[in-house]
């Protein structure tokens, strides 16, 4: 376990500084990984403390790091998304109970690192990107029947592809000779469609990104979780999230801001209804130090945010 730390859970010190556990905590992290949060927050809890983790990988599952850390009696590992949230919290019965919730959001490290994932352009690879192996389409599968003006839609909307009617095109036209297989032959197409190139940025960067959250629904399911913070947190538990795309920020970003204004009522109204504000925000959006992105590139584009749960 120690090789693998080098992985560096993304800015660390903020998230156990964002949940303020305090030793007999009931904490979840919604996103297992390689378990790098997870080992610092159980390093954080004492002999009364518990952490339930989740993640929709099952190598996350069935990995050494799991195995080595089922063996504290306070930490619970389950196959499980977002969404599943609530559900998994109620069958422990911590509902309204949880001290913190941490939501790491988008793909790992090692999902990238593993070529037969299919999630890098920079690895040759089947084109799979599914975060969950055991269901659903694959990139590949995906590609092959979607329409060009849904493929184009979602590389606009969940990419932000300035050529991203070029790229359905090129998709469509090709899949009509031969199936895209392979992240290289994606990634090859896209470099031959886009006329322009950004300087430091690969031509395919933003299509496989927006091919990846289209396929694992991962906006939906950060929509679907973060509705249910709320009634899983006890008052004054935190919520820490970290985000790495903009749409996924500014989901939360927006979800925070409501839910500690709450329901906007008529001022005209002569009995006004208790507060339906559920959340407070604590400080400002936090990004990694210097020292951080140096060390490990892929936490520069990482967004923290802290919201509390307000007293019932």
């Amino acid at each position: 376990m120690t090789a693998e730390r080098v992985h560096c859970p993304v800015m660390l010190a903020e998230v156990l500084e964002g949940l303020a556990l305090e030793p007999s905590a009931r904490v979840v992290d919604c996103t297992f990984g390689r378990g790098g949060h997870s080992q610092a927050i159980l390093a954080c809890l004492g002999s009364g403390g518990r952490l339930l983790a989740l993640d929709r990988d099952p190598a996350a599952i069935e990995s050494p790091e799991a195995r080595i850390l089922r063996e504290d009696s306070r930490f619970t590992l389950q196959h499980g998304r977002f969404a599943d949230l609530k559900t998994a919290v109620t069958a422990m019965g911590w509902l309204g109970q949880v001290s913190g919730i941490l939501m790491d959001l988008g793909v790992s490290s090692p999902q990238l690192d593993e070529a037969g994932r299919g999630f890098s352009f920079l690895r040759e690879g089947p084109l799979d990107m599914r975060m969950d192996t055991s269901r659903g389409l694959t990139a590949a599968e995906w590609l092959s029947k979607v329409g060009e003006a849904e493929l184009a839609r979602v590389l606009r909307d969940f990419g932000e592809e300035r050529f991203a009617r070029r790229i359905a095109a090129a998709v469509v036209r090709q899949r009509g000779i031969e199936p895209l297989v392979t992240t290289r032959d994606l990634a090859q197409l896209i470099e031959r469609a886009v006329p322009h190139r950004e300087t430091h940025k690969h031509p395919a960067t933003r299509s496989f990104q927006a091919i990846r959250i289209a396929l694992n629904g991962e906006l939906d399911e950060l929509a679907a979780a973060q509705s249910q913070v709320s009634e899983v947190l006890a008052p004054g538990g935190r919520w820490v999230v970290i985000a790495f795309h903009s749409l996924e920020d500014r989901l939360v970003k927006r979800y925070m801001r409501d839910q500690e204004i709450g329901e906007k009522l008529d001022p005209r109204l002569p009995v006004q209804p208790d507060s339906t504000a559920t959340l407070r925000r604590i400080g400002k959006a936090r990004l990694p130090g210097e020292i951080e992105v140096r060390e490990n590139p892929r936490a520069r584009s990482a967004v923290l945010r802290v919201a509390e749960r307000r007293p019932v």
